[in-house]
């Protein structure tokens, strides 16, 4: 049985404070908080198009959500030409209604869209790696109402999880204790819904869970379908995906992915043959600076080791050190600065000397640092537009948009909200 994706449509619910994610997203939208020099939605969402999904809806709620979707993806027409994709993707948006979680996104872009064939739903924080075919072909050959595309998972802790028998989901609970859950197969937060789910969020019946606001997925929508005896399926993958919901999570889907993407997917060029080392920029100008960082990886003026993407108009200074991590566009780093396991997102700018390791720098941070005064920030998040003394260390630490450090702070453990 084949499954056409050439007039499919994909709803992406974004809303809520994503408080597991901050302070990045204090003023940010979790799905265009960056990640190896993009939005993490637009991972997703290149996923979405190449495979022929043509019509992209945000299930948008709150100000920042929008402003921040809107602003950056628009209708989509820049997006398209971005990646070649041809007939171009169209974006459109949920408009002012403020739902009570992903499903009451889901419904109300429905209703207003007037969706009336299978569609998928993705959550804005998801990257992954599926035959989004396969799962429609399943889908449509165990004619079912909805299709939850489960993963097993060594941790299952904060996942909803879901007990099959014979490909039908006959049990699912969210987010159980580890020493409680009643299987491995954890919820990917990607499905495959029938629109006949219109009726069931119409009855009677689910009337009072719109009322009273129990309107998530995982917490109650599914729970209810599986209840009511509806046809739940599961579709089990082993691709690769992540739900980029902390800053934990956040690392090591960035490592990974550089592994796994390459010179193409990264969009950038492998500046040694044998190594996973690149660089991004195809104008004259980004040439120039991708030439001179490898002329300094060549003469062992500069260090990089493991996965490295550097984004386009990035300057490196003499001496530094870069392993396992992602420095963004526009970005200073300066002399003899070490920088392991990170991500410094675009324009911030590290100053000599100074050590950042396991930790996110989100836009426009400035560390200032010296020889004589070395700042080191350590399995810290630092959110946009932070400036940081010289001479300070940051261990385990938080900080929200726009604050400044004083030179030679001592932090541990804190969050300056």
């Amino acid at each position: 049985m084949g499954a056409a994706l050439s007039n499919a449509k994909a709803i992406i619910p974004v809303g809520g404070e994503a408080v597991r994610l901050r302070p990045l997203t204090v003023e940010n939208s979790k799905a265009t908080v960056r990640l190896l020099n993009k939005p993490i939605v637009e991972h997703a969402i290149v996923q979405l198009a190449k495979q022929g999904v043509k019509e992209i809806i945000f299930g948008v709620r709150g100000y920042v959500n929008y402003r921040s979707l809107f602003d950056y993806f628009k209708e989509g027409i820049g997006f398209s030409a971005r990646y070649g994709i041809k007939p171009r993707v169209h974006f459109k948006y949920m408009p002012r209604y403020e739902s009570t979680g992903n499903a009451d996104a889901v419904r109300a872009c429905l209703e207003y869209y007037d969706i009336k064939e299978d569609f998928f739903v993705v959550q804005g924080d998801n990257v992954f790696f599926f035959n989004l075919k396969r799962i429609l072909e399943l889908h449509k050959k165990k004619r079912a109402l909805m299709t939850v595309v489960l993963k097993k998972a060594e941790s299952v802790e904060g996942f909803g999880v879901a007990v099959l028998k014979k490909g039908k989901i006959v049990e699912f609970v969210e987010k159980p204790s580890p020493e409680s859950a009643p299987s491995k197969l954890i919820n990917t937060g990607i499905y495959v819904v029938s629109p006949k789910i219109r009726e069931i969020f119409r009855s009677s019946e689910f009337e009072p869970m719109i009322r009273e606001g129990k309107m998530d997925f995982g917490r109650d929508v599914i729970p209810y379908l599986i209840r009511s005896g509806q046809k739940v399926v599961g579709y089990v993958t082993s691709s690769t995906w992540f739900d980029v919901g902390t800053p934990e999570r956040y690392l090591v889907a960035m490592k990974v992915l550089m592994k796994k993407l390459g010179a193409r997917g990264l969009n950038a060029v492998r500046i040694k043959k044998d190594k996973n080392i690149y660089v991004q920029g195809t104008s004259p100008d980004s040439r120039k600076r991708r030439a001179v960082i490898k002329s300094m990886y060549e003469s062992g003026e500069l260090e990089l080791e493991g996965e490295v993407l550097i984004g386009r108009h990035a300057s490196i200074g003499s001496g530094a050190y870069i392993a396992y991590s992602n420095v963004d566009n526009f970005t200073v780093i300066g002399k003899d600065v070490r920088i392991e396991g990170s991500a410094v997102m675009d324009r911030s700018y590290v100053g000599d000397f100074a050590v950042i390791k396991d930790s996110i720098l989100g836009r426009h941070v400035e560390v200032r640092s010296s020889k004589e005064k070395p700042t080191r920030i350590e399995g810290s998040v630092i959110a946009d537009d932070v400036s940081v003394g010289e001479g300070s260390e940051l261990i385990n630490v938080k900080v929200n948009p726009h604050k400044k450090i004083s030179p030679m702070s001592r932090l541990y453990n804190v969050y300056l909200e």
